[in-house]
């Protein structure tokens, strides 16, 4: 297999190509009575999670949910584009995300606020999804796929339609972004790097270490990333993003003072949270020729934004 990876029994992940770079993205498929796929990324990932259903010889027609931890483009900017091809499937979305899957406008104007010029070659089509295809989910309800079941959770703090879910079968948690992005170019090497995914405009640190909080509770034994894979150590995933947090507000703050205009604070901000992570990795013997270096910077620019919209609206409350 090269597109797919078996976590445990009728339990895979395939690799999605966000940015078309590998192990950026990912699917998770749960095959049980009731065959499950969660994340799709963009729409140009679809392609990807069609070849690892061709290899695991699943057929579109047998995808009964579709799952999204929330509705940023590169979890769920490609679902409306795989529902065309799978008849008897539903999508599972928070409550607050399902009128955007039905009419995605704001969200694409959202995105491309973000994104500019780039839109297009990173998420074109988004297509609109029928409301009755749609299942909005509540805090602790259960969905029952057969031998196995998922237990939902609302968790905020990268966004306010954002959920996780545990699995029964691993003890595992599907946590999109809450525990931030991880680097699977670090796999091989004595340290990870797992760093808060901050991205506008719903960020709120407060909500996410709540959500954290809620991790612990839940005891899970694993935890699935959209940003990227299994990772077997939560306690670390958590650390780290206490630890980067404070750094990266605290850089955000001083973004604010060298400039009123928000693309060069933005700027400003975005070379300092690379500084901060690259010094990081040499500190700790990775050198500067190690493919995270090339990754990283596609971070950086997208918390660099998050950081500063959440600042502002702090600011305006005061």
């Amino acid at each position: 297999m090269t597109n797919v990876q078996q976590i445990a029994p009728n339990f895979y992940c395939i690799d999605t190509h966000d940015l078309n770079r590998e192990q950026r993205t990912s699917s998770y498929l749960l095959v049980d009575e009731k065959i499950t796929l969660i994340e799709t990324s963009a729409s140009p990932s679809v392609p990807y999670i069609m070849a690892g259903l061709k290899e695991l010889n699943i057929a579109l027609e047998d995808i009964h949910y579709v799952i999204v931890t929330h509705i940023h483009l590169d979890h769920a900017g490609g679902a409306g584009l795989f529902l065309q091809s799978c008849p008897n499937a539903k999508l599972v979305v928070h409550p607050r995300g399902a009128t955007h899957m039905i009419d995605p406008s704001r969200l694409i104007a959202s995105a491309k606020g973000v994104y500019g010029a780039e839109f297009d070659r990173l998420f074109d089509p988004i297509v609109p999804i029928a409301a009755e295809r749609i299942i909005e989910v509540q805090h602790k309800q259960q969905l029952q796929l057969g031998q196995h079941y998922l237990t939902f959770y609302h968790t905020e703090g990268h966004a306010k339609h954002h959920v996780s879910m545990l699995y029964s079968a691993t003890n595992g948690l599907f946590v999109g972004d809450t525990t931030g992005v991880r680097y699977p170019e670090m796999d091989r090497e004595a340290i990870d790097l797992i760093i808060p995914s901050t991205s506008p405009n719903q960020y709120d640190p407060t909500t996410m270490e709540q959500s954290i909080q809620l991790y612990e509770t839940l005891q899970a034994s694993e935890l699935y990333f959209g940003h990227y894979g299994a990772y077997r150590n939560p306690a670390e995933a958590y650390r780290q993003v206490r630890y980067w947090t404070p750094l990266f507000l605290e850089a955000g703050k001083k973004a604010r003072t060298v400039s009123n205009d928000f693309q060069e604070q933005a700027h400003y901000l975005d070379a300092r949270l690379k500084e901060l992570l690259f010094g990081y990795l040499q500190e700790n013997g990775i050198a500067d020729t190690h493919p995270v270096y090339q990754t990283i910077p596609f971070d950086t620019i997208v918390s660099a934004m998050g950081i500063l919209d959440y600042l502002a609206k702090v600011k305006a409350s005061v």
